[in-house]
């Protein structure tokens, strides 16, 4: 980002100045850890679940903060005098206002990307190809919430040409917010599933606040979003463009493959979802300026986001890690391609999961539906501990129609220590939960059983 002097950021943020002198110094960062400060950062003193950033101010100061910023009413004995502190009444908003100054005074361009599931991978696609042109900046982590998306734009580098940023959700009025933010140029939604119920309670709520997105795009700036959409948004008179559609699809466990534009692609990630997020990739990557070859032969070598079906090798078995997020959609997608991997290696398919989380009063009606897809896939083994899953693996139980082995432990410890009696060596085994479940302790515990 670009360096704003003191009494500017004061004004941006609508901040109280403490009394000190000299309001004539740069800031060159923000930073909300105390860890990570260097000179010049303006330090965003944020109050978290575990961590209240007001509580490392002297730490910040220490390591080269050329200010502070703090809630209002903040106490700030102990600091010297000297230490300029801005007041304000939320450093989260503040955080979000001094983002949009930002974005609204650089020269990129911005990608916006929501959805129920899909968004990371999703953009990780569109920076891998676009940075075989452009100079292209996303969040390495899923920064897609109030804080994480304005620190995606303020370590965006000053020659950056394009930025590419997700935006999450789990109650509505969260992407407008973060949407007028980032005030993109093309807009995308992935998917729309029922997620987080507990926070939006209809699937026609979620459909509301994903399209939402809408709201922030610049003059001129363009929709795109999937086919579930679409009926909902003419409803609503939103402005929307399809994704672009490809020809000779062909899905593979592994891989698959289709034609766009008379190019064929080679997508070396798994499953029919990451086909559909590498069409709205394509979709964006083509309203930017790239080719079909172009968007080929960078796709060709894009990797898998971390925990998000992530083909694993541990030993002589194959291992889809999608321990990051779960709702109903995403769980039908991973099975499906359990199932065709196991159909295409010819080795039997081991799901081991846990609850989808944040379905609220939903819950077990959706659990249930999730062990009906099972029967569906025909997985012949399940594990997974008590709760909500276990809603899902009795109705797997109770409606296969084919030899099926259900194990529902007490917690997930005891799943690990008692794993080694239902896996073998070359299974394909799919992990999936709910970040909050902690399902990448299955992973870890898989290493040590085949791999020692």
């Amino acid at each position: 980002m670009k360096s704003i002097n003191y009494a500017k950021l004061a004004e941006i943020i609508n901040a109280e100045v403490s009394e000190i002198s000299n309001l004539k110094f740069q800031i060159s960062n923000v930073c909300i850890d105390s860890r990570k400060v260097t000179q010049g950062s303006a330090f965003f003193a944020i109050k978290g679940e575990n961590h209240d950033g007001h509580d490392h101010l002297k730490q910040a100061f220490e390591n080269g903060a050329a200010c502070a910023v703090c809630r209002l009413g903040f106490n700030s004995n102990g600091i010297p005098s000297d230490k300029p502190i801005l007041f304000v009444d939320d450093t989260i908003q503040a955080l979000g206002r001094l983002a949009k100054y930002v974005r609204r005074n650089s020269s990129y361009k911005v990608v916006a990307i929501t959805g129920s599931a899909g968004k990371t991978s999703t953009k990780n696609m569109v920076s891998h190809v676009l940075k075989s042109k452009f100079k292209c900046y996303s969040s390495p982590k899923s920064f897609n919430n109030n804080i994480g998306v304005p620190l995606t734009v303020f370590d965006a580098l000053d020659d950056t040409e394009i930025l590419v940023s997700e935006l999450g959700s789990n109650h509505p009025g969260e992407i407008e917010y973060l949407t007028n933010i980032i005030e993109p140029d093309i807009a995308i939604v992935t998917s729309v599933f029922a997620a987080h119920l507990e926070g939006f309670c209809s699937l026609d709520v979620i459909k509301g606040e994903k399209s939402s997105i809408a709201k922030g795009l610049k003059p001129g700036g363009r929709l795109f979003i999937t086919d579930t959409l679409f009926d909902y948004c003419t409803d609503k008179k939103i402005k929307f463009e399809p994704f672009c559609k490809p020809q000779n699809v062909k899905i593979g466990g592994f891989e698959s493959s289709f034609e766009i534009e008379g190019v064929t692609v080679q997508l070396p990630l798994p499953g029919r979802a990451n086909v559909e997020n590498a069409l709205a990739a394509w979709t964006v990557c083509k309203n930017l300026g790239i080719s079909a070859s172009q968007f080929a032969a960078a796709i060709a070598t894009v990797k898998p986001a971390d925990m998000r079906m992530e083909c694993l090798q541990i030993g002589s078995a194959k291992v889809l890690c999608d321990c990051y997020n779960a709702n109903p959609g995403s769980m039908a997608n991973a099975l499906e391609t359990l199932s065709l991997i196991s159909q295409q290696e010819k080795k039997r398919a081991v799901f081991i999961f846990g609850r989808m989380g944040e379905l609220g009063s939903q819950s077990e009606s959706l659990h249930s539906q999730l062990g009906n897809t099972i029967a569906i896939h025909k997985i012949p083994v399940v594990l997974t501990i008590k709760g909500d899953a276990a809603i899902a693996a009795q109705t797997a139980h109770n409606t296969a129609d084919y030899d099926i082995s259900v194990n529902v432990f007490e917690n997930l410890t005891q799943l690990c220590d008692n794993m080694y009696k239902f896996v073998k060596p070359d299974d394909i085994i799919l992990i999936k939960a709910s970040r909050s479940e902690r399902y990448e302790a299955v992973v870890e515990r898989l290493k040590g059983l085949f791999i020692g």
